[in-house]
């Protein structure tokens, strides 16, 4: 597993599960960028390429979910366009808070981040919204892009010890999804 250093200050964006869906991916990150992130995590299942598009231009670091069948090629393609790819599971240091991400459709990538004392542990594929401690790990999930109640995204900031769940804004959200 690659590890990434950032200043300890750094705001992340946590999306996860497009699902294809790139407008509302492009709403996720421009509402993750007017929030203060300035890395963002894709935390899986993107499914298409144009949803890679919508992260371009960013610092950003991605890990491909059950649902990317196609990874290889898309993570080449991510390559091609300046995202980092960190497949299956990836590893930031911001200052001395780590921060450990994956798809979470393998359990076994959190059990280890928990075991490995790791300040944070973040994941996608349930769609749904997680905020809790395992041991000094805090365990995170910033919802769906896709099939969910509420469509959200995440603001983590590890030196303040805090996380925001953010919602897209609905009409807007299914506007682009009639589309």
């Amino acid at each position: 597993m690659n590890e990434y250093r950032y200043a300890a200050t750094t705001v992340l964006g946590l999306l996860a599960d497009s699902h294809g869906r790139a407008d509302t991916t492009r709403r996720a990150v421009d509402r993750l960028v007017t929030a203060g992130a300035e890395v963002l995590i894709h935390l899986g299942d993107v499914c298409d390429d144009a949803v890679l598009d919508a992260l371009a231009g960013l610092s950003v670091h991605l890990v491909f979910g059950n649902c990317d069948w196609n990874w290889r090629p898309m993570a080449e393609y991510a390559r091609s366009i300046g995202l980092i790819v960190d497949h299956p599971c990836g590893r930031l240091l911001l200052g001395d808070r780590s921060v450990v991400f994956a798809h979470g459709d393998d359990p076994g990538h959190e059990r280890e981040a928990v075991s490995a004392c790791a300040d944070y542990f973040c994941h996608g594929h349930t769609h749904r919204i997680r905020d809790e401690r395992a041991s000094r790990t805090r365990i995170v999930n910033p919802g769906a892009l896709f099939r969910a109640g509420r469509y959200t995204v995440g603001r983590l900031e590890p030196a303040a010890d805090r996380f925001d769940v953010l919602e897209l804004e609905p009409a807007a959200v299914r506007r682009a999804e009639r589309l």
